[in-house]
C-alpha cells in the first residue's frame, strides 16, 4: 500500500512539475518529459507489470487534462513502460548508461508515434520539420532533467524496496 501511495505522489508531482514550472521554463515552446522518465524507470526498475500500470495512468493524466482523445497517450505510455519492463534483468542501480539510453528511446519512440498517429494520418508530412522543432529539442531537454530525476526516483524506489524487505521478514 505505501507503494502505490508513494507511486501516486510520484505522477503527480512530476505532472504537476511538467505542466507548470517546465512549461514557464520551456525552450521555444518546448519542456521535458517527466512522465516517460517515470514510466521508463519504474518499468525497467520494477519490471513490465509495474511500468504498464505506471504508464497507463500517465498517459491517462495526460490525456484527461490535454489530450485530444481520452485513452492515447495511455496507451502508447503504458506499452512503453512494459516494454521498458523486459530491461529489468539488465538493470543495475550503479549504471547510468542504461536508464539514459532507455528513456532516451522512450522519449524518441513516443513522439515518433504521436507524430505517425496525430500528424501523419491527417496528411501532415513535414516530419523533418517535426523532427527538429519539437522531438530533438524535447529529447535533448527531457535526457538533462533525467540525469537529476533518475537518481531521486531511483533512490525512493530503493528506500521502498529496503522498507517491503524488512515488512516482508516480519511475517516470516
Amino acid at each position: 500500500m505505501r507503494r502505490k501511495i508513494t507511486l501516486f505522489f510520484i505522477i503527480f508531482i512530476c505532472f504537476l512539475l511538467q505542466t507548470t514550472v517546465f512549461q514557464a521554463l520551456s525552450f521555444a515552446g518546448i519542456s521535458p518529459n517527466l512522465l516517460i522518465v517515470v514510466t521508463a524507470a519504474f518499468g525497467f526498475m520494477r519490471g513490465r507489470k509495474e511500468g504498464m500500470w505506471i504508464g497507463f495512468f500517465c498517459g491517462l493524466l495526460l490525456d484527461i487534462f490535454y489530450g485530444s482523445m481520452v485513452g492515447f497517450n495511455a496507451l502508447v505510455y503504458m506499452y512503453t513502460g512494459y516494454i521498458n519492463g523486459f530491461f529489468r534483468k539488465r538493470f543495475f542501480p550503479d549504471d547510468i548508461k542504461l536508464p539514459m539510453i532507455l528513456i532516451t528511446a522512450s522519449d524518441l519512440s513516443c513522439n515518433l508515434v504521436v507524430y505517425l498517429f496525430l500528424f501523419l494520418m491527417r496528411g501532415k508530412f513535414q516530419i523533418a520539420y517535426y523532427f527538429k522543432r519539437i522531438i530533438l529539442p524535447e529529447l535533448v531537454y527531457t535526457i538533462l532533467v533525467t540525469v537529476f530525476l533518475y537518481f531521486v526516483i531511483l533512490k525512493i524506489n530503493q528506500k521502498l524496496e529496503q522498507i517491503e524487505k524488512r515488512s516482508a521478514g516480519k511475517f516470516v
